[in-house]
């Protein structure tokens, strides 16, 4: 075996080790991107409106997430009502839950205030957009 063998053998190796990181990179990206399996794709708010539910749903104090809608409402007090997209602003995931007043984002752990909509912690910079909510007939319309 001659000494250039063993160093080929390194370059290829490395070679191949670079190409297999930049595979996984885009990998990594790709689930970063608002096309995603994570519930993005569509529109973060509703273009047209769209019955959410009751309003019972959303207890006085709290916040409900309707997550098929892309919808996160809250009840700051008796008869009122604030929406906001429960889509990410950072990637486009739908948020997966509420606890303690804080809608959490499962694929990078993004949280925000389901009250007003503001990032409590990133990797999200953007908050929440507005949703345009009433109350209708006992029944809740975001749009």
């Amino acid at each position: 075996m001659s000494a250039s063998q063993p160093a080929a053998r390194r370059t290829v190796l490395k070679g191949a080790a670079a190409l297999a990181g930049t595979v996984g990179a885009g990998a990594s990206l790709a689930a970063c991107s608002t096309g995603g399996g994570g519930g993005a794709g569509g529109p973060a708010v509703p273009k047209e409106p769209v019955e959410l539910g009751a309003v019972t749903e959303v207890p006085v104090g709290g916040a409900k997430l309707f997550r098929e809608q892309k919808v996160v409402v809250s009840c700051p007090a008796e008869g009122q009502y604030k929406a906001f997209s429960a889509q990410c602003t950072h990637a486009g995931c739908v948020l997966d839950k509420i606890d303690k007043g804080e809608g959490n984002c499962p694929c990078h752990g993004s949280r925000f205030d389901v009250a007003t909509g503001k990032v409590l912690r990133g990797p999200a910079a953007e908050p929440l957009p507005a949703v345009p909510v009433k109350a209708e007939n006992g029944k809740l319309i975001a749009g």
